[in-house]
């Protein structure tokens, strides 16, 4: 038998054959085709024909693909689900943008769920361009509350009234002292040991607004009586509870690295667990920009996906 010139393929008829075989059946392929049963019948006679080969060994009760037939129905598989990709591809250009997402987040913060997010975000949309800002808490709702940036990474104690507030996960703190400390491998320690001991603490911890959880995890165990250093940075934080100068509460996944290396003790006080939720906090979705809604989509699509990451 001649091969037949590619460009003499009837691609509809192969479309057909390949949802015949699909659904191992001509009624069904028909319903799924939208087209009536004899339609179906007879554009699968009509491939067999233009390739001169049985393609379907069929009769009222049974339905099996001949060996050439099976054969064909692989490459059409293939053919059909190549062209499905580049469809999507086309329809993704189509609809990619080329915005931006611009966020604040506060600083050292470690997260799976967020590198996921943002690794998964820019595989979908690769033209868009990303723009962060580290700042406190307070001062980043305080920016979405007045229209100056869509989006933060904050962590609260509870969800915010005025603002739409997505709970992404919880980050453990702990209290820490340096390897000079006294208290420096204590397994644990009482709560009314460490009251009475100097205290590095986050500025926007002292400014009484309330919205900045450092405040209220330091007031909620009393600490800080005594404070010996101050920064709005946690690594700054971190360096001065490292160099000695007093304890101070840090996000236990930060302090990890110091922790191997003997710089940082994690003093676990009895019976008491400090932590914050993380939350996105974003402006009204009316007035997000498609990007930035798409953003805050993924990330409500991933809390349902990977419910363990949060």
């Amino acid at each position: 038998m001649e091969s037949l010139p590619q460009s003499d393929l009837n691609w509809n008829l192969l479309r057909m054959f390949y949802m015949i075989a699909k659904e191992q059946s001509i009624t069904k392929a028909a319903k799924r085709l939208g087209l009536s049963q004899p339609s179906v019948s007879n554009a699968l006679q009509k491939l067999e024909a233009q390739l001169d080969c049985q393609l379907v060994f069929r009769d009222s009760r049974h339905f099996e693909l001949t060996t050439r037939g099976d054969k064909i129905f692989q490459e059409c598989r293939d053919i059909f689900h190549s062209a499905e990709r580049i469809s999507l591809l086309v329809r993704d250009s189509e609809e990619e943008e080329r915005g931006q997402v611009r966020y604040k987040i506060i600083s050292n913060l470690v997260s799976p769920f967020l590198d996921e997010l943002l690794r998964l975000y820019h595989q979908r949309h690769p033209s868009v361009v990303f723009q962060s800002e580290v700042q406190n808490s307070q001062t980043i709702v305080r920016s979405i509350q007045q229209g100056k940036v869509p989006l933060g990474f904050c962590l609260l104690t509870k969800p915010l009234v005025n603002l739409p507030s997505v709970r992404l996960f919880r980050e453990e703190f702990c209290v820490f002292c340096g390897a000079e400390h006294p208290l420096f491998g204590r397994e644990t320690v009482e709560l009314r040991d460490l009251q009475r001991e100097p205290f590095i603490s986050f500025a926007c911890a002292t400014e009484g607004m309330g919205l900045e959880p450092m405040s209220v995890l330091r007031e909620g165990t009393r600490l800080g009586n005594r404070i010996n250093g101050l920064s709005t940075n946690i690594e700054e934080v971190r360096r001065m509870i490292v160099a000695g100068f007093g304890i101070g509460i840090l996000p236990v996944l930060t302090a990890q690295d110091d922790i191997r290396r003997g710089d940082l003790w994690p003093l676990k006080i009895t019976d008491e667990t400090i932590g914050a939720d993380v939350y996105l906090v974003h402006a009204p979705l009316e007035t997000l920009s498609p990007s930035e809604h798409k953003f805050v989509a993924m990330a409500q699509e991933l809390l349902a996906l990977y419910p363990d990451m949060s």
